[in-house]
């Protein structure tokens, strides 16, 4: 049985529930966000993967 990890979606999901607690954050979570998503795709970060 192999369970895999995504890094993308909790981040989404966190990112979200903070959103609505707290509107004035969007601008400041959409923006890590990208930089996140921005620095796994240039170093190869991708999807890791735990056994």
């Amino acid at each position: 049985m192999n369970i895999s990890l995504s890094f993308a979606p909790i981040v989404a999901l966190i990112a979200g529930i903070l959103i609505l607690i707290v509107p004035r954050l969007l601008n400041y979570i959409v923006a890590i966000y990208l930089i996140l998503i921005g620095i796994m795709g240039i170093f190869g970060i991708g999807n890791p993967r735990l056994v």
